[in-house]
């Protein structure tokens, strides 16, 4: 059972946290034959502006001369500017920016200033705010004014940091991040995660990955899938502002080079099936199991599976010698099969005949696990 080289990720199942653009990623994966769960962790108009709030910075902006300016995010000046244009205030507002040392967190910061006439002095190739202030590490900014513009999460630590240097420090909150009104989803992907029901989870914001640990964190799962993620389950982010954020977690990602989502689906094209190809397992009865792709071997023989026993060895091998619950296991399996326990049963039975009776060990009241040396 090969799989076809257009479609390199078959047999692998993908959550999507992504809100914006998710239809453009889900088709990416699923022409490449991906199983893809759709789990908004933000809403689909995530960038709440708070006029109010905002008219108030700007004025506390222009009030006085600045001397250096911090650019985080693309869609935030834009959004500022087109605020500042509808209250008359664009003009000042540019002026007093550009009379600034500015620098820009990453190139769409860097094209939302250039369309407006500014430029930058400075940018990270990381696009990584940590690498601007490393730039600023080492100069003295007593006295010096430095207005920094937010990226729907609050830098009020920064704020602190630059301010304990002597400067004199204004954060701008152009917009904040909200999380999606529907959290079921997000809750459901949570707990394929804990149980190791997916192979991949892509993020392409922060703020996505901040939401779901929140969420997991209200469930009582947060350390299960903190778990999941450092063992069998892949964070796939766009780029490594979003990697950062799960520092604090913890838990290893991966990225590409150009933060994009196509990019980000070739990687997965060829990290999945590296983890997974020549997966080799010792069973209890002495037999060899291998994985390759969605090929199965048993002591170097094929040994051809349909949909609902692969669904289950993909569950097993995932936690191989731990206990799976039927309930997770019939969750593995392909849609349209008999949504009953009676279902898993059969799926095992079928495996058992392919692989051994022996491979797979009833656990009375808890589920199955795989038999290993």
């Amino acid at each position: 059972m090969t799989q076809p080289g257009d479609r390199p990720l078959a047999g692998y199942r993908i959550g999507v946290t992504a809100a914006r653009k998710a239809e453009e990623q889900v088709a990416l994966l699923e022409r490449r034959g991906a199983h893809v769960e759709v789990a908004p962790a933000l809403s689909l108009d995530p960038h709440r502006v708070d006029d109010a709030q905002l008219r108030a910075a700007t004025d506390d902006v222009l009030a006085r001369p600045l001397d250096l300016f911090l650019a985080t995010t693309g869609i935030g000046m834009k959004a500022w500017f087109e605020a500042a244009a509808r209250w008359g205030l664009l003009e000042p507002l540019l002026a007093r920016i550009g009379e600034a040392e500015i620098l820009a967190r990453g190139p769409k910061s860097v094209g939302a200033l250039r369309r407006y006439g500014l430029r930058e002095l400075w940018s990270p190739e990381s696009e990584e705010f940590e690498d601007v202030l490393d730039h600023l590490r080492g100069r003295d900014l007593t006295g010096r004014r430095i207005v920094v513009q937010e990226h729907g999460q609050s830098l009020s630590m920064v704020g602190h940091a630059l301010r304990r240097r002597g400067a004199d420090v204004t954060t701008v909150s152009v917009y904040r991040v909200v999380v999606a009104e529907d959290l079921e989803p997000v809750f459901g992907l949570i707990d394929q995660i804990a149980d190791r029901r997916l192979d991949a989870v892509t993020f392409t914001s922060a703020p996505a990955v901040a939401a779901l640990m929140d969420a997991a964190g209200s469930t009582g799962r947060r350390d299960e899938v903190v778990s999941a993620f450092q063992a069998d389950v892949v964070a796939s982010c766009v780029g490594p502002v979003t990697s950062a954020a799960f520092e604090l977690w913890g838990v290893p990602t991966i990225f590409p080079e150009r933060s994009r989502l196509a990019a980000m689906v070739k990687q997965l094209e060829a990290e999945l099936p590296s983890r997974r190809e020549g997966l080799a397992l010792e069973l209890a009865s002495g037999h060899q199991l291998l994985l390759h792709g969605e090929e199965v071997l048993v002591d170097g023989v094929e040994v051809r599976l349909s949909a609902a026993p692969a669904s289950v060895l993909q569950a097993l091998v995932s936690n191989p010698g731990n206990v799976v619950s039927r309930q997770a296991l019939l969750a593995m399996l392909p849609s349209g099969t008999a949504g009953s326990e009676h279902a898993v049963e059969m799926a095992v039975a079928r495996l058992r005949a392919a692989l051994g009776t022996r491979a797979v060990q009833t656990v009375v009241k808890r589920g199955y696990r795989l038999a290993v040396a």
